[in-house]
């Protein structure tokens, strides 16, 4: 359970630590490192890929790519990535550029010369002769399709005819590898998490706001700048919003966005720590003067969201696609008694919408998408983004939906939340 913002006290808690640049750095590159002893093994196995060529240029570099490299590096001018399916799940990973990459990959030439480049890739495919070459150029999942149709064309024409026509997409292959994370990430990522928990905290606060006073913008900015402060990277701009009784809205007036006692604040947030991108809906509730809770009403709603969430991590299974679970919740809800439930969540971990099964979008709750075809497999991460509707009494009935969002990971012990989840509203 998240603790409620503390009503009377804006004390400094224990604030989960972040690492100096240097650690970062030297614990991405383990981290890379495991990645490409266990899961690249799988990815290219399961794509069927005897070679997988990434290529890019500095200033545009492939999805899949920046997660390959250590963090402190420059890529300059033309990136040759090259992995070789060599039996008994042994890839031989090579790096042709001036680009470096400490021990992960062996480079059998190191140097910003595209001809001698070209040519060291050349040698590689006639050595190895393949039978699959797998290119970045992906139709449905965007992190496989970072290949420039620039390199694509130059790739095409380097190679003989023999080997253009063995080209095939490595869509499959960058899915698996950017959708799957290891055991010692999963751990991190739960610390990722507590970060990103204390931030919310922090601006759900009688310190950061002061209730007439600071408005939705103060807090989005705030909520930026800590992340600066702090090192850290954003998943993506900040959002908050207010959730207001109709009867305020008539009494206060509209068109500002100051907040003010009797407001629901919807927050939806992330950071970046660590190659780990976070998600979170979270809410909190600007206490009248004479309160000392959120509404009965506004809990019920509350409690009914946590009701589809606990559905929702219940309903996780190995192999199905992301399209059959999300039908699976919300046939399970709706038999439970939840009021119009929606489920829009989406894979989550080096990237913030992808790679893994898409599991709806808000505005999609019946047909089945092209990304929501992928399979479940243990060791994916995601957002637990979904709501419920709900009429809440002290509002004169008036239906309001309550969107929570909070990142869980699937392995073969179940669905669970990395950090607990939020079960009572931020009390300001």
């Amino acid at each position: 359970m998240l603790k409620k913002a503390n009503v009377r006290k804006s004390g400094k808690c224990d604030f989960p630590k972040i690492l100096p640049v240097r650690e970062q750095s030297n614990l991405i590159t383990k981290l890379v490192m495991n990645r490409l002893d266990t899961v690249l093994p799988l990815a290219m196995k399961e794509a069927g890929l005897d070679m997988w060529i990434i290529l890019c240029q500095e200033d545009d570099l492939d999805p899949i790519y920046k997660t390959m490299i250590p963090m402190d590096c420059w890529s300059p001018i033309l990136q040759m990535l090259i992995f070789v399916d060599e039996g008994d799940g042994k890839i031989k990973r090579y790096n042709v550029s001036g680009t470096d990459t400490k021990d992960l990959y062996e480079r059998p030439y190191i140097g910003q010369l595209e001809e001698k480049q070209w040519s060291v890739l050349l040698d590689l495919v006639n050595k190895r002769d393949p039978k699959t070459i797998g290119v970045n150029i992906g139709t449905v999942k965007w992190c496989g399709g970072g290949l420039t149709y620039n390199l694509y064309r130059q790739l095409k024409e380097k190679l003989s005819p023999k080997y253009s026509e063995r080209l095939v997409s490595a869509e499959k292959a960058a899915a698996r590898w950017g959708a799957t994370l290891t055991d010692r990430e999963i751990n991190l990522f739960q610390h990722v998490i507590k970060i990103a928990h204390n931030i919310i905290a922090e601006c759900f606060s009688c310190k950061t706001i002061t209730p007439g006073v600071t408005t939705v913008d103060d807090i989005i900015w705030f909520y930026w700048q800590r992340a600066i402060d702090l090192g850290l990277d954003l998943a993506f701009r900040p959002y908050f919003s207010i959730i207001r009784n109709e009867a305020d809205s008539i009494y206060y007036g509209r068109g500002d966005n100051i907040i003010l006692p009797g407001d629901v604040i919807h927050c939806d947030v992330g950071i970046k720590y660590l190659r780990l991108n976070s998600d979170n809906q979270h809410l909190a509730y600007v206490l009248r003067p004479y309160e000392t809770d959120a509404s009965a009403g506004l809990k019920s709603l509350m409690n009914q969201t946590n009701q589809l969430q606990d559905i929702f991590m219940d309903e996780f299974r190995i192999g199905i696609s992301g399209n059959e679970l999300q039908q699976n919740i919300l046939k399970r809800a709706r038999k439970e008694g939840i009021y119009n439930p929606r489920i829009y969540s989406h894979s989550l971990g080096l990237f913030l919408h992808e790679p893994g099964p898409l599991i709806g979008l808000p505005w999609e709750q019946k047909n089945p998408l092209p990304r929501g075809e992928t399979l479940m497999e243990h060791n994916y991460a995601f957002t637990m983004e979904l709501s419920t509707e709900g009429s809440v009494t002290e509002w004169n009935n008036r239906n309001v939906r309550c969107g929570m969002e909070e990142p869980v990971v699937f392995t073969k012990e179940g669905c669970h939340t990395l950090n607990g989840r939020q079960t009572e509203f931020y009390l300001i």
